[in-house]
């Protein structure tokens, strides 16, 4: 890690261009958000911005990364969870709290690199540690794959909507047509395998905010 990225200052001034953004992202899209509104929103110098990103683009794909993450951190735990349904409120719950900025991620020019990128880092998730035979008809790694295609695209349609359902309507679809079946496939081998990949989403995530 370079002294940089160790620097507490330069770790704040990181944070708060991510926080910026959001909050810009909530207000109006980014082909309208300049760099210097960016910098007065985190309050940070115009200068300091690019010491950290060269463009609002590369701003954008740093904060998209920890977004997903966090989001297949999310999406895993309604593999294992006891609660599908509430799993899966939680889930369409922490969009909703980031609304304008997942609307760009799924449907503005980038959706399709930012579905791939999604579905790839899900696979690395289920990918991580040893990985036994499932016991199911389904292959594990086949059932985490169909939740996450799933649920990104249920995301992106339900981001669309100019009077979107509610979140606890959007869940039910999510629990009963996505969620539900895959998990219902496996077997007591295959959770097992969900929970690693469970605890190694968590651990990637940990990692990456230090």
């Amino acid at each position: 890690m370079s002294d940089r990225l160790k620097d507490p200052r330069a770790i704040r001034s990181r944070q708060a261009l991510h926080r910026a953004l959001l909050k810009l992202l909530e207000v109006k899209p980014l082909d309208q958000i300049t760099i210097r509104d960016i910098a007065a929103k985190a309050g940070v110098g115009y200068t300091t911005f690019f010491r950290h990103h060269p463009t609002k683009e590369a701003l954008l794909d740093d904060v998209a990364a920890e977004q997903i993450h966090s989001l297949i951190e999310r999406s895993v735990a309604v593999m294992d969870a006891q609660s599908q349904r509430a799993a899966s409120v939680a889930l369409f719950s922490y969009v909703d709290e980031h609304r304008a900025l997942w609307s760009t991620l799924l449907n503005g020019g980038a959706g399709r690199t930012i579905r791939e990128q999604f579905v790839r880092e899900a696979r690395e998730a289920v990918g991580l540690g040893s990985r036994p035979r499932s016991r199911g008809w389904l292959p594990a790694e086949l059932g985490l794959l169909l939740i996450a295609s799933g649920t990104i695209e249920l995301l992106a349609w339900w981001l669309r909507q100019r009077d979107p359902m509610p979140i606890e309507r959007i869940a039910e679809i999510h629990d009963l047509i996505v969620a539900s079946p895959a998990i219902a496939a496996g077997s007591a081998g295959r959770r097992s395998t969900l929970r690693r990949a469970a605890a190694a989403s968590r651990r990637t995530a940990s990692r990456r905010r230090k």
